[in-house]
């Protein structure tokens, strides 16, 4: 047992240190492709920080896990640490650095561009639960597609809506190609790359290790993916976040996350619906509600004329995330 649990904690840094080298990257080829930071944000940066714990299941499903349950469970709880600890990491970030931000705790948002995020995610993380609860297999598969194609309709508007705008003016330097201000396309390429196969190899050792782990101290698996895959794969990764904010960059930072939420609602979920057992378990049920209950917050929130992440608020995402994360631990321990 302790010998997976060295494993499990050994796959994080591949997961993380290739999605770094992946978020990088596509940041590189947005910013060559005249890109905003409305896509940048809602698409490429989400979908590559998205990366690890996208991954994930569809390793577990090659690997041929038996029950699904890994793959429901890392495909469910990211949304679920996005929609709850996600958000109040935003707003805690503004009050922190509060006193160096031109605006204060108040968020400088594209608040059409959020609202969009969160409307489109809240009708597709509900159609999830409810086809984990009474859907039937060719129900399931014909929503899968319809899923793949309405992310694909949702990237292109959003690249063509915010294409050209507010380009990026820090990107840190390639880490393959750090003398030069602008990298070798080759390089870029590369790294790109190198960040993908650091994801996968960090994925199949995860798989394989929270199931031998789960076997072994009588756990389910479906408990441990929930919660330790997106805090291990996601969490760290929403540290963009915290220093766009720092920066007064909060569309960026928000952005991430809400469209992070929308890949996470559409991609993986068709990939679970299309190759799993899409049955959800309580746990999955809950952590699904709480995500839909702080996404459906944040809209509440942002649609005001001068959006801040208060008190409140801040208070209602966190205990979403730790009552949930409380009822999965103790109702399957």
């Amino acid at each position: 047992m302790v010998l997976s649990i060295l494993l499990v904690v050994a796959s994080f840094p591949l997961l993380l240190g290739g999605a770094v080298l992946f978020t990088n990257s596509v940041e590189w080829l947005g910013a060559r492709l005249g890109l905003g930071h409305g896509p940048i944000g809602s698409v490429l940066a989400a979908v590559a920080t998205a990366l690890p714990e996208s991954v994930i299941p569809v390793v577990a499903i090659l690997a041929g896990e038996a029950s699904g349950q890994i793959a429901i469970g890392a495909i469910i709880g990211a949304p679920f640490l996005l929609g709850t600890l996600g958000m109040a990491v935003v707003g805690l970030s503004a009050s922190a650095f509060r006193k160096r931000r031109e605006r204060g705790t108040a968020l400088d948002l594209d608040q059409r561009a959020t609202r969009r995020d969160l409307l489109v995610f809240l009708p597709l993380m509900s159609a999830a639960v409810a086809l984990g609860l009474v859907g039937t297999t060719p129900v399931r598969i014909t929503v899968a597609v319809l899923l793949v194609l309405g992310y694909g309709a949702y990237a292109w508007r959003t690249v063509a809506r915010g294409g050209g705008a507010e380009q990026d003016d820090d990107l840190r330097r390639l880490y393959f190609d750090r003398r030069r201000e602008q990298p070798r396309t080759a390089l870029v390429w590369l790294q790109t790359l190198a960040g993908v196969a650091l994801v996968v190899g960090g994925a199949e050792l995860f798989v394989t290790e929270i199931e031998t782990l789960a076997t072994e101290i009588g756990v389910p698996a479906l408990a441990l993916a929930l919660v330790l895959a997106p805090l291990a794969s996601e969490l760290p990764e929403k540290l963009n976040s915290v220093l766009w904010v720092r920066r007064g960059k909060d569309t960026l930072a928000l952005g991430n996350i809400t469209g992070a939420m929308v890949f996470q609602a559409s991609i993986p979920i068709a990939v679970g619906l299309a190759f799993v057992d899409w049955r959800l378990a309580p746990p999955a049920v809950v952590a699904s509600c709480c995500a839909l209950v702080g996404a459906a917050l944040c809209l509440l929130v942002t649609r005001r004329k001068t959006p801040r992440f208060s008190a409140a608020p801040l208070a209602v995402w966190l205990a979403l995330y730790l009552g949930a994360v409380g009822y999965v631990i103790v109702g399957t321990t």
